[in-house]
């Protein structure tokens, strides 16, 4: 397939220009990073879920088959130092 050059790519801005305006290209173009942003963030969400479904089959597989590790249970959270008292300031 032959590569687009320089006056195929001229042609193509001109008519893009035509149809939409110098005013609107802007706005279309910010439309559109913002479509693709959100599509890419959809589809890596969809693929962090599949991931999450395919170790929770795999646990549930293996519970049935008798061979199943017990997780290890969450570490605890680690409880908040307390503050020392706030002394008043010294009065004079």
């Amino acid at each position: 397939m032959p590569s687009l050059g320089a006056p195929e790519l001229i042609l193509i801005a001109l008519v893009i220009f035509a149809l939409f305006g110098y005013k609107k290209l802007p706005d279309a173009a910010r439309a559109v990073g913002r479509s693709m942003r959100i599509f890419k963030a959809e589809t890596k969400s969809m693929s962090e879920d599949d991931v999450k479904s395919r170790a929770e089959a795999e646990y549930r597989r293996s519970l049935l088959e008798g061979t199943a590790q017990h997780p290890s249970p969450a570490p605890a959270p680690a409880p908040e130092a307390e503050s020392a008292p706030r002394q008043s300031p010294e009065t004079r």
